[in-house]
């Protein structure tokens, strides 16, 4: 009988399943160690340098560091806006602190009451997560002192030096200069340049008004960075110099503006109410636009309270208006000019006479005079600033030509100067009268001898009289008004550049020969010498009334209540022959050009001429010494001659 075979076919094809998963499995198993082993080396050797780089910045950060803003400078170098260094105190909002209880603890080192403390309390509430807020500046060596020794006990609180915006003239150049403040969210966009991130910064402040805010862009900058070691919640525990960031300064801004003379404008004009403008008559450079009264910008960098605010704002006198380029008024007897040379231009005979009683009836009504000039001619009338001429001149040419005329001379324009705030004014003509009174479109013949004298509708701003003074005085080109001479060391285009004016040489050579008669004969001859050895300077006095006067009684000049009292008016230029310097001056409810604005004109044009290189040599220039007769001699008398003449003699005499 045969032995059974044993078959272990079963057990050999379980076997075989198992071989072929561990085969699997194992080489599942060694791709995955594979792959994780390649990945550990991609990591070690090739991204070393990166992963450096993300575990250092779990140990620092960066502080965002405002830059400084540029510099505004005049003409001659003179810092009109910089900035210094100042202790500030900040809070954030974090994790663990109560700012309510850190307020009233910071109070027991800087002053802060409880109005103070409330409003702060709302900005950190208001304020991202870490995002410091600014409460105080300018903090004393003391104060900074004891809250850095404290430091340790009051978490999220930071006492560190950055920097404020300083004002050196304070109201001098408030108006044309502006000021700075902190950014609020009108201030912010979601694109452009104000979404930058710096505008968040409690250190960084935005331009108000003047160049501050016309430049804003030019001034900022760019932010830099300090490098700061933190801990695991983030907070700072040391700096590391080594890897700040440097801040880029914005540009510096020059000025056509002389430092000297706009800080005189502020000394002679005290409290009264007015503006100042002066232009370089060759080029269009700006040398004074003062307003005043003025306000100090540096009170507006720190921030005023309600009560400062509320002072400055209901002043009758307006020192936060900007006179010089936002005010219009009447320009009275200046306006004159524009007349006269409009009636030139239209063929009117200077030799024409009208004759001046102190009162001329025309149109079934007086019109009236301040004085009884008698008969004059044009060039005489421009020297009297006699009304009644001037009646019947503007009669003779209309309105439309004297609009005209006047529109050359940049009265009712807006210059570009780099700031806003301008007004336009007006100059009436007949096309103004049917756009602005639709139930009344026509010129009346009255509306006339009142636009005449620089009344009636025409209302124009300092800057405007002062371009019309200096065109006048250049004779030549139509001058524009330059107060930005660079940005970051590139010039913008001299106010010289824009043509030449469309009128006669020997018209506009008249109407200058009649303002030289003014500061000699006329209304003005009491300013027409400026002490200056030959320098004379040329003018054009104005007087704008401020309310009507029925029945002529003529209380003008200063009586009154301030805001009823007339304004006062000044042009000039000088030198006379050869015209460097062209202003305008206005105080307002100051009575006759005479009396207020043309003395405050002539210190303006003194300091003036007296800083021209060129034309205080010529004051300097030294006399001429006395020519001195040679004494009388008598031809029998023979002086006795000197030793070594006698000497000489008796060589000569002695045989060779």
């Amino acid at each position: 009988m045969s032995e059974p075979s044993i078959f272990f076919a079963e057990v050999n094809e379980r076997q075989g399943v198992f071989h072929r998963r561990a085969f699997v499995l194992g080489g599942i198993a060694g791709l995955g160690l594979l792959a994780l082993g390649g990945r550990l080396a991609h990591l070690q050797l090739i991204e070393t340098e990166r992963y450096t780089k993300l575990s250092a910045s779990n140990q620092f950060n960066f502080r965002l560091m405002p830059p400084p803003r540029g510099l505004i400078v005049d003409r001659n170098g003179v810092v009109l806006a910089s900035n210094r260094p100042n202790f500030r105190l900040m809070v954030a909002k974090d994790k663990g602190i109560d700012p309510a209880q850190t307020l009233k603890t910071l109070a027991e080192f800087v002053p802060m009451d409880d109005g103070r403390q409330a409003r702060l309390l709302r900005e950190i509430s208001n304020a991202p997560r870490r995002s410091p807020v600014q409460i105080m500046e300018d903090m004393s060596w003391e104060q900074f002192s004891a809250i850095n020794i404290r430091a340790p006990e009051l978490p999220g609180v930071t006492a560190d030096m950055g920097e404020v915006r300083v004002y050196p003239y304070g109201g001098a150049f408030a108006h044309v200069i502006g000021y700075v403040a902190k950014v609020n969210k009108s201030d912010l966009s979601d694109t452009g340049p104000n979404a930058d991130p710096i505008l968040l910064n409690p250190g960084f402040r935005i331009g108000r008004q003047g160049v501050e805010q016309a430049f804003d862009l030019d001034l900022r900058g760019k932010p830099g960075a300090q490098k700061v070691e933190v801990d695991a919640n983030g907070h700072e525990v040391a700096t590391d110099p080594t890897g700040d960031i440097k801040a880029i300064p914005g540009k510096e801004i020059v000025l056509t503006l002389d430092s000297d003379i706009q800080n005189r404008a502020m000394e002679i004009f005290g409290d009264e109410s007015g503006a100042a403008v002066m232009m370089d008559c060759r080029n269009g450079d700006i040398l004074c636009m003062y307003s005043g009264p003025s306000f100090d910008a540096n009170k507006f960098v720190r921030g005023l309270t309600a009560i400062e605010y509320k002072e400055l704002a209901q002043y009758d006198h307006k020192p936060l208006f900007n006179k010089a380029l936002t005010a219009t008024y009447p320009p009275g007897s200046t306006f004159k000019t524009m007349v006269a040379l409009a009636a030139l231009e239209n063929g009117y005979d200077p030799h024409t006479v009208h004759v001046c009683n102190k009162v001329w009836f025309w149109g079934g009504r007086p019109w009236h005079c301040d004085e009884a000039h008698g008969a004059q001619d044009l060039k005489g009338g421009i020297a009297t600033s006699c009304d009644i001429y001037f009646y019947q001149c503007a009669l003779a040419v209309g309105p439309d030509k004297i609009a005209a005329v006047a529109r050359k001379f940049g009265l009712g324009e807006i210059f570009d100067i780099g700031i806003p705030g301008q007004k336009a004014g007006l100059v009436p003509d007949t096309a103004y009268k049917r756009r602005a009174f639709k139930k009344d479109p026509v010129w009346h013949a009255g509306e006339t001898p009142s636009m005449g004298i620089g009344q009636g509708y025409t209302h124009l701003n300092p800057l405007q009289i002062c371009v019309q003074a200096a065109r006048l005085a250049n004779g030549r080109k139509m001058l524009h008004p330059r107060l930005v001479k660079s940005v970051g060391g590139v010039e913008r285009p001299r106010g010289s550049d824009f043509g030449d004016l469309p009128f006669a040489a020997e018209h506009i050579d008249f109407i200058r020969d009649a303002m030289v008669a003014v500061t000699t004969t006329g209304t003005g001859h009491a300013f027409g010498d400026l002490g200056l050895g030959q320098f004379r300077m040329a003018g054009k006095t104005g007087t704008a009334q401020a309310r009507g006067y029925a029945g002529g009684t003529g209380v003008h000049d200063r009586n009154g209540a301030w805001g009823l009292r007339d304004h006062s008016w000044f042009i000039a230029f000088a030198p006379t022959d050869e015209p460097r310097y062209a202003m305008s001056v206005l105080v307002e409810h100051g009575g006759f050009g005479a009396t207020s604005a043309a003395p405050r004109a002539r210190e303006l044009m003194r300091l003036a001429i007296l800083k021209d290189p060129e034309l205080r040599a010529k004051i300097e220039k030294p006399l001429p010494l006395p020519e001195v007769a040679p004494p009388e001699t008598d031809p029998d008398v023979v002086d006795p001659p000197t030793p070594a003449a006698a000497a000489v003699q008796a060589a000569q005499q002695q045989p060779t």
